[in-house]
């Protein structure tokens, strides 16, 4: 008998993670479990659990759905932390790490995580370096298989979000797009439901390894969720 895809999802109120949820609607292929802190309103046809618990508590969360695949949308940014280094790591650093321990010691064998464009240990800029000394502690935790996807900039409806420079940036990303090419292309924007649909299309594969993926791969992934579909039984 045909059993499911149980894939957990961290950070299901974000930009990203509604995308991932809207993306799993109608897909007999997975189950999704959602994990959040604060409540949010599903679309119409999901069928999932969505867990609104204390972060301290997410850990017996996964515990109990023990998925095997985490997609970990988790992110917040510099002005939501308060400008304050240790608030900003405590999320996009210490929560993500936490979280994939934690689904880590509760079966799951395969990891996607989002991460941004530029991520490097040695960056300047505090966003950039934190987000490369997570990918670098990701991958020694242990996963069989471990997906980094390093989009540009993420074009969606934010909800409850008053950051101006961010909606600007929404706005001239399709001009801004044209004249980026070669090696910018991976600083192009990216529809955040593009990344979601290569977030659930990369978790299916079952290829041992570590793969990081730029805009154009995660282009090229989201195009083969339909093909999925089909062949989900199967190993890709």
């Amino acid at each position: 008998m045909f059993e499911p895809l149980r894939i957990a999802l961290v950070g299901a109120t974000g930009l990203v993670g509604k995308a991932v949820i809207a993306a799993s609607v109608g897909r007999e292929d997975l189950r999704l479990t959602g994990i959040a802190r604060r409540e949010a309103k599903l679309p119409a046809g999901a069928r999932m659990e969505l867990f609104v618990a204390d972060p301290a508590h997410w850990g017996e969360v996964l515990e109990a759905a023990r998925p095997q695949v985490l997609i970990c949308a988790l992110g917040t940014t510099w002005n939501k932390a308060g400008r304050d280094e240790a608030a900003f790591r405590a999320v996009d650093q210490a929560l993500v790490l936490d979280s994939a321990r934690a689904a880590l010691a509760a079966g799951a064998k395969r990891m996607v995580a989002i991460s941004s464009v530029g991520a490097a240990i040695g960056a300047k800029q505090l966003y950039l370096r934190v987000k490369g000394e997570v990918e670098r502690d990701l991958a020694k935790l242990g996963f069989d298989r471990l997906d980094i996807l390093r989009p540009g900039l993420l074009v969606g409806p934010r909800d409850h979000d008053p950051r101006p420079a961010e909606r600007l940036g929404q706005m001239v990303a399709p001009l801004a797009n044209l004249a980026l090419h070669g090696k910018y292309r991976a600083y192009r924007s990216i529809d955040a439901q593009i990344v979601a649909r290569a977030s659930l299309s990369l978790a299916l594969k079952h290829t041992r390894g570590k793969y990081v993926h730029d805009n154009d791969a995660i282009l090229r992934a989201a195009r083969s969720l339909p093909s999925v579909i089909a062949t989900s039984e199967g190993k890709s």
